[in-house]
């Protein structure tokens, strides 16, 4: 949409500035709703590709190039142009005050410095460079290499940057746990399995890679590597659940010193197997770039040659997710085609595209043959259920996750198609599995079922802030959301358990914390979505304070935006510029939240008729999706599409079925 247009001024004036305009502006924006809608899912559709989907960028920060130079330099693969190009994108994310960041506009990281600086190092760069310069007094500053997480210094310890004994010790031997017992691999997440049972091979084997002494990052050392403490400190609270992991580590460090290490062939031997058996119907390792990365490592420390079509076929799907332009190359954390699909299908639908459009029928055909029919990891807690969920990317068939088999249940929703018992066998399955996963608490997680020790968070390789799966409200809305379309209501027995999950996670500003988007604005607006369509009376407490807290967050600009710092800081929730996603979220919990015709959305309708660009879409600079909160963050680059239509869709509907 054309903002420059001579009507424009209708969006951009503030709706509630002049009371006697108020509701005149409310229906002189309803007016202009339907072109927007048009126009935004005419650019939806002009994305969909010819087999059926939709698959947007997705976008994180620089440690995925980092990690790429470091992988190719290790593997003796590395590729000078290539190398360049990555360089090239990570100059280009650089803070002015030399450090990266692990977000658009966010304060610099330790970890993604140190990454970028040993990068750049590799990839022929020397330490008088001035962004080198910059980059290692900042990196200074912030406490040096010491300071980094786990996984950056088992990277660093690759080339001899760091010490193997003063790394948090990921013996193999994990995996021989057996599953009866307190600790074993599936008591952590399913993200945190894949990694680590790779790079458990890689700490037993301890590969090293000699490179030349300036391409060391030994001045990143506060003081000298010679000087560095470089072990984990321990907690000033003696009796403490970190000490007594640090003790287990310090034993394992100790016995490996000895070499007493009786089930050590067997634990690399099993670690293999487990690795290997999930390389099957699947993109990669967990299909997740860390995962994929640490299993060709552990294929070559295993003794696989460059050459044998185990590492061939695990590069080529890691090479997959790279992005190459004429002078950047940037890396991809996953493909999110079913995620993206399953939005698109049930937003163009709400948006009256009908149910038998060819568009819409080769979308769900496509989607359905990506249901899960196999048993995966979430079996082991998950006895008697069988499969019948989705994934989030192309091929995942070991870890299908319930927020994605929830949206794909809400996007055939909206289609017919030909084979209708095809789809709606394949929807039952998928409830029958969703339901099978609710947790203990009421709440579902994603990827397992009750997968929260939150003891282990304290173990000392666990700093990726993402050791665990428990169930989220963001989650449980979109599941109480999908399970009213298909009949479902408040009096159910499944759901009165995850309403009362719900009501007990609500802040006391009346907010939801949000574990997969940014923040609590994502959070909040699936729990009033979920709410409303399963029939809870919308004067209740819980949702007119979530409603309110929407309403005092709203930004001036009529948008809503919030940080990803609000992970670090809570108190920074509901604040941040405004982008297209967090408004269209704000809008759909308000309109949700029986909120029709208040000031916050009228402008917060404005600000997406205002802000929509000429082709239909719109611009979004900042991160709105969650991986690991406060370690590792997501942009959908579709997002700033299908959100914003739904918003607007919605909107219209509630408009007209109140004859405005």
């Amino acid at each position: 949409m054309d903002t420059n247009s001579p009507d424009s001024n209708i969006a951009s004036a503030p709706v509630g500035s002049n009371p006697q305009l108020r509701f005149g502006k409310i229906e002189e924006l309803s007016s202009r709703v339907g072109a927007a809608i048009d126009a935004a899912r005419k650019c939806l559709f002009s994305q969909q590709h010819e087999e059926g989907y939709w698959c947007g960028e997705l976008e994180a920060d620089t440690t995925l190039e980092s990690d790429y130079i470091l992988l190719h330099t290790l593997l003796g693969t590395g590729n000078a142009e290539r190398f360049q190009k990555c360089a090239n994108w990570i100059l280009r994310h650089q803070n002015d005050d030399g450090g990266w960041s692990i977000y658009a506009h966010g304060p610099s990281n330790i970890s993604a410095s140190v990454k970028a600086y040993f990068a750049l190092k590799l990839a022929g760069y020397t330490a008088e460079h001035p962004a080198l310069v910059r980059a290692r007094k900042k990196i200074l500053e912030m406490g040096g290499v010491t300071k980094v997480n786990t996984f950056t210094k088992i990277y660093l310890c690759f080339f001899g940057q760091y010490d193997y004994d003063a790394v948090p010790a990921i013996p193999p031997e994990i995996v021989l746990f057996p599953k009866f017992f307190w600790f074993n691999i599936y008591e952590i997440s399913s993200w945190s399995r894949a990694i680590l049972v790779p790079l458990s091979i890689c700490y037993a084997k301890k590969p090293f890679k000699k490179i030349p002494r300036e391409m060391g990052v030994e001045e990143l050392f506060v003081g000298g590597m010679q000087k560095a403490k470089m072990h984990l400190r321990w907690s000033e609270k003696i009796i403490s659940w970190r000490n007594f992991f640090l003790v287990l580590d310090r034993m394992i460090h100790w016995f490996e010193a000895i070499h007493v290490r009786p089930l050590r062939s067997i634990a690399i031997k099993s670690a293999e197997k487990w690795m290997l058996e999930r390389f099957e119907m699947s993109d990669g390792l967990g299909a997740i770039y860390p995962a994929m990365m640490n299993a060709i490592i552990a294929l070559r420390c295993l003794g696989y040659s460059m050459d044998d079509p185990q590492v061939i076929r695990a590069l080529d799907e890691f090479e997959k997710l790279g992005i190459e332009e004429e002078d950047t190359f940037r890396m991809q954390p996953c493909t999110s085609p079913v995620w993206d699909t399953a939005y698109a299908l049930f937003t163009l639908g709400e948006a009256g595209v009908p149910a038998n459009d060819p568009r819409m029928v080769k979308c769900a055909d496509w989607i359905l043959q990506k249901q899960v029919r196999n048993v995966g990891d979430w079996k082991v807690k998950n006895k008697k259920a069988q499969p019948g969920g989705w994934y989030f990317e192309f091929n995942n068939e070991f870890y299908p996750d319930v927020d994605d088999s929830a949206m794909v249940c809400l996007g055939l929703s909206r289609v017919e198609h030909p084979n209708g018992r095809y789809q709606r066998e394949s929807v039952q399955r998928a409830i029958d599995w969703i339901l099978s996963m609710q947790c203990k608490n009421g709440g579902w997680a994603s990827f397992d079922k009750d997968n929260d020790e939150m003891i282990f968070q304290h173990i000392p390789f666990a700093d990726h802030n993402a050791m665990l799966d428990p169930a989220t409200v963001d989650i449980t809305g979109r599941i109480l959301e999908m399970l009213a379309t298909y009949g479902y209501d408040k009096n159910h027995r499944v759901v009165k358990r995850a309403i009362k999950f719900i009501r007990s996670e609500q802040e006391p500003d009346g907010s939801w914390f949000g574990r997969w988007g940014v923040n609590y604005i994502y959070g909040t607006f699936l729990v009033l979505r979920g709410l409303e369509a399963i029939g809870m009376d919308l004067h209740e407490p819980c949702i007119q304070q979530g409603a309110e807290w929407l309403r005092m967050v709203q930004n001036p600009d009529g948008g809503w935006g919030e940080t990803v710092g609000s992970y670090d800081d809570p108190s920074l929730r509901g604040q941040g510029k405004s982008t297209a996603s967090q408004t269209a979220w704000a809008i759909l919990g308000l309109l949700a939240a029986n909120d029709t015709r208040s000031d916050s959305v009228a402008r917060g309708v404005a600000y997406l008729l205002r802000t929509q660009k000429a082709n239909g879409s719109w611009d979004e600079e900042y991160f709105t999706g969650t991986g690991f909160p406060c370690v590792f963050y997501l942009m959908y680059h579709l997002y700033r599409d299908y959100f914003p239509l739904l918003a607007l869709t919605t909107y219209a509907k509630v408009m007209e079925k109140n004859g405005n």
